[in-house]
């Protein structure tokens, strides 16, 4: 998890997005000369497009959903661990947990740092290998426990479980897990699985959801034996602190060179390599998040992973299952909230009785509770999935990053509602006037993030878009394409008739149509039901949206973010109704069913809503008073205050000659 990256989404008919969501606020240098800098749409579409994994050759419960095929068996039965995954799993969450519990949260909040203490307990413990094959040295835990250790480190202090899942979800492992060579694994798994740190650095201070403008660029030298490294990239997370760093650049085209955006293994004590400042945000105090300047730092060329121009598929591609690593951090984060809003309304009295009785205070518990509950579902059926390996995750993985970011930060700020002033107290405060320290403030202000960085909303709304109409674009792209030429579009329409004709009937009647389906759901049944149908009207509305608008579809945002966002639900009620029903015969069993009943029953209102305003909305007025309101028209409106910043120039100049003295005051050495 880190703000170096951006994922690029594009619009259901490839265009670039019509905006460029940068990854967290801030203000740092900018190169003066950016090669991409000068790429119009066309190009930064084509690039784009070309970093997409282009074919399915694994089946996708998503992707289905959003066809109106509701494909239950991919998913149910549950899948689950094999017996030596789990032992293995177990016993090292058995250990992490007792480390994690001597670890003070409040100290890393007050000092805004992580001790080196702490994370030398936690190389002893092997937490920078956790995901690396014990082959090289690692622990080799599945994506399933891998989470469920980033859950127990999050719930020790977030900044701490963000330092581990950016080095492992995005950083030099899992990059070279997926494309390096046995040669590069050799060399740098190893000391990674021991405990150097590794940090991921895509974003540049002109360059977040838009990295076909990417500045940094990586020339060969002349033997041919080397590139040199130049540019400047922003909010590396891990980056004051790393000793590794998957960098991406540009290097050249021409001379028989595909050039393009490549990534590199960069050590981060290479000369030319400088640290310019240590990044401070509005949550995540701990969080090593630099500034990062390359000045002709020489990559031996056998560091390029996958060849030149795979930087960005291999960005794309390692956060299929790198995405996972926030929800779980999410779900960690619903777990507390839901401990210390249950606590807090059973012990407040006000009026008489505890406020768990009064219902303005009932219906946001259950709120809680019952998207914790989704959460969990969500992020335990994902992980599995990515462990059988069986099934092509990057909808589900997306789906759960964007649905998990929401829902926790809604949770979050339900808990402070519920604590009132206490809420909004620090818990060093709290405790100091001798109160317990509940750091319900804390949580709002660290899952803030989260809706941001490895794709912000929007972006992830139109990433999910892309590709759950990827099978509309493979028949009917070119009929919607105003570039296609005539013959084209004529050969188009003969295969798209082909494949509409036989698709279209398939959505007017299903299963969730028949009374007593889905029986062996219980008292769920009803809600897979719906699943099923909704499933078919939402493609419906797809195919109708899509017949409507054509090649102007890329610009109807609003549109594609609902749509998604009632997939989204959809596939939250699938992962409850399948988690729940594994766990009936158990323990918890009755709960279970309990709890994903309430979600889907909320999750029902939320999908009707939606789909209400498919069709009916605000959508052309508020596009109206946006492209007004930037041209000044409502100016008017801001006067009657002091200006928020007036001091300096939006983004300063940066030379690429400048240089600075190096910072590594930060770096923790390994003993």
């Amino acid at each position: 998890m880190t703000t170096t990256e951006s994922s690029t989404a594009q619009p259901p008919t490839g265009e670039a997005p019509a905006q460029q969501q940068d990854e967290a606020p801030a203000s740092t240098p900018a190169p003066a000369a950016r090669p991409g800098a000068q790429i119009g749409e066309r190009e930064a579409r084509k690039i784009a497009e070309e970093a997409r994994e282009k074919e399915w050759r694994k089946p996708s419960f998503g992707k289905e959903l959003f066809l109106g095929r509701f494909r239950l068996d991919l998913i149910d039965p549950h899948p689950q661990p094999s017996p030596e995954d789990r032992e293995r799993g177990e016993a090292y969450l058995e250990r992490l947990r007792e480390y994690c519990a001597t670890i003070d949260n409040s100290t890393i909040e007050r000092d805004a740092q992580i001790p080196d203490e702490v994370i030398q307990g936690l190389r002893e413990l092997g937490a920078f290998g956790m995901k690396i094959d014990t082959k090289y040295g690692g622990v080799g835990l599945t994506n399933y426990y891998y989470t469920k250790s980033l859950q127990i480190i999050g719930s020790a202090n977030p900044a701490l479980g963000a330092m581990i899942s950016a080095h492992q979800s995005i950083g030099v492992p899992q990059p070279l897990k997926l494309f390096g060579t046995e040669e590069q694994k050799q060399k740098f798994l190893p000391r990674l699985a021991k405990g150097e740190i590794s940090a991921f650095l895509l974003t540049e201070p002109d360059v977040g959801s838009d990295p076909a403008r990417l500045g940094s660029t990586a020339t060969p030298t002349e033997d041919g034996k080397a590139y040199l490294l130049n540019g400047v990239k922003l909010w590396a997370t891990n980056g004051v602190v790393a000793d590794q760093l998957v960098v991406m650049a540009m290097t050249p085209r021409g001379d028989g060179r595909k050039g393009g955006i490549t990534a590199f293994v960069v050590e981060a004590d290479s000369p030319g390599v400088t640290v310019e400042r240590r990044n401070a945000f509005m949550g995540l105090r701990g969080l090593e998040n630099s500034v990062t300047r390359f000045h002709d730092v020489r990559v031996p060329a056998e560091n390029v992973i996958g060849g030149e121009g795979k930087g960005l598929k291999i960005a794309l591609t390692t956060l299929n299952t790198g995405r996972l690593s926030l929800p779980a951090m999410c779900a960690a984060a619903g777990k507390h909230s839901v401990a210390a809003a249950r606590d807090w309304a059973a012990s407040r009295v006000q009026w008489g009785r505890p406020v768990a009785r009064h219902e303005a205070i009932a219906v946001k518990l259950a709120y809680m509770t019952a998207s914790t509950f989704a959460m969990e579902a969500v992020l335990d059926l994902c992980t599995m999935l990515a462990d059988d390996e069986r099934n092509d995750i990057r909808i589900e993985a997306a789906i759960a990053k964007l649905f998990a970011s929401e829902v926790a930060w809604n949770i979050a700020d339900q808990l402070v509602q519920i604590r009132g002033g206490r809420g909004y107290e620090t818990a060093a405060s709290l405790v100091a006037r001798g109160e317990r320290g509940i750091p319900a403030e804390q949580l709002l202000r660290d899952l803030r993030i989260n809706r941001i960085f490895e794709g912000a909303t929007e972006i992830m709304h139109l990433f999910i878009a892309r590709e759950a109409v990827d099978q509309h674009l493979a028949v009917a792209g070119d009929i919607i394409d105003p570039d296609t030429a005539f013959g084209a579009k004529a050969k188009a329409a003969g295969k798209a008739g082909l494949f509409y004709a036989g698709w279209l009937p398939t959505l007017a009647v299903g299963k969730g149509q028949v009374p007593g389906s889905y029986a062996d759901f219980g008292k769920l049944a009803g809600h897979v039901r719906f699943v099923e149908r909704t499933s078919r009207r939402v493609a419906r509305s797809t195919f109708y949206g899509m017949s409507r608008w054509q090649g102007r579809m890329e610009q109807k945002q609003a549109f594609l973010s609902r749509i998604v966002d009632i997939g989204a639900e959809l596939f939250a009620m699938s992962a409850c109704c399948v988690r729940a029903k594994m766990l009936r015969d158990g323990p918890e069993g009755a709960e279970a069913v309990e709890l994903a009943n309430l979600f889907c029953a909320q999750s029902r209102l939320r999908v009707k809503a939606l789909l209400r305003g498919l069709w009916r909305n605000t959508d052309v007025a508020d596009g109206r008073v946006a492209r007004r309101l930037v041209d000044g028209d409502y100016a008017w409106l801001e006067q009657g205050v002091l200006p928020l910043d007036d001091t300096g120039p939006l983004v300063s100049e940066w030379s690429p000659g400048a240089s600075s003295e190096k910072d590594t005051s930060r770096r923790i050495p390994l003993p």
